[in-house]
C-alpha cells in the first residue's frame, strides 16, 4: 500500500471541492487501515524524539535568538550528534512552539 496515496484519497474524500479535483477517490478508514495507523505511530516517535532534541538545542541556544543568532551557536552541537544544522533548527523551532508545521520540509 503506497502511504502517499492512501493520505492523498483521505485528503480528497474529506475536503471535497476544495482540491479542486471532482474525480471521487476510494480510500480505506485511516482508523481501520492498521499500516495507515502504523505510519502514524512513527510518525509521532519521531516528533517526539524531535522534541526532545530541540529542547537540548534551547538549552543552547534560548528561544529570544534568531535563527540565524541560534545557527552560529548550534552549528558545532549538530556537528558533534550528527545532525544537519537545519533539523536542528527545525527542533528548536518545534520545541517552542509545540507546532509540527516547523519540521515541514526538514524532519517530517
Amino acid at each position: 500500500m503506497n502511504f502517499k496515496n492512501v493520505a492523498t484519497g483521505y485528503i480528497l474524500e474529506h475536503a471535497p471541492g476544495q482540491t479542486g479535483n471532482s474525480v471521487p477517490l476510494t480510500a480505506t478508514d485511516p482508523q481501520a487501515d492498521p499500516t495507515l495507523a502504523a505510519l502514524r505511530r512513527v510518525v509521532d516517535e519521531l516528533a517526539a524524539s524531535t522534541h526532545a532534541i530541540g529542547e537540548l538545542m534551547l538549552e543552547v541556544a534560548s528561544a529570544y535568538l534568531s535563527d540565524t543568532d541560534a545557527a552560529d551557536v548550534l552549528a558545532p552541537l549538530c556537528e558533534e550528534i550528527g545532525e544537519p544544522l537545519d533539523h536542528g533548527l527545525a527542533a528548536r523551532r518545534y520545541a517552542m512552539s509545540g507546532d509540527r508545521r516547523a519540521l515541514h520540509g526538514t524532519v517530517l
